[in-house]
């Protein structure tokens, strides 16, 4: 079975991402992390296959992507 879920191969992409954290990311992890949310543990900087995901709780199985000026560099949208 192939693992698509943070994959070895994406691990120095997502710590390259974590310090580079948005504004509305940041004011969201402080919100959610430590299990300040119903106690539910999210993750940051989660992988699927080669995209990375900003926050993911694996009990819900909820993905959360928080859309940034990156966005609004030309392709980024048709790539996501």
């Amino acid at each position: 079975m192939t693992q698509l879920y943070n994959k070895n191969s994406e691990i120095e992409k997502r710590r390259q991402l974590r310090p580079n954290i948005i504004k509305a990311e940041k004011l969201i992890w402080d919100k959610i992390r430590d299990r300040q949310l119903e106690n539910c543990k999210f993750r940051r900087q989660y992988s699927v296959d080669k995209f990375i995901i900003d926050f993911y709780n694996s009990e819900l199985k909820l993905a959360i992507e928080i859309d940034g000026e990156s966005y609004l560099q030309k392709g980024t949208a048709e790539y996501d």
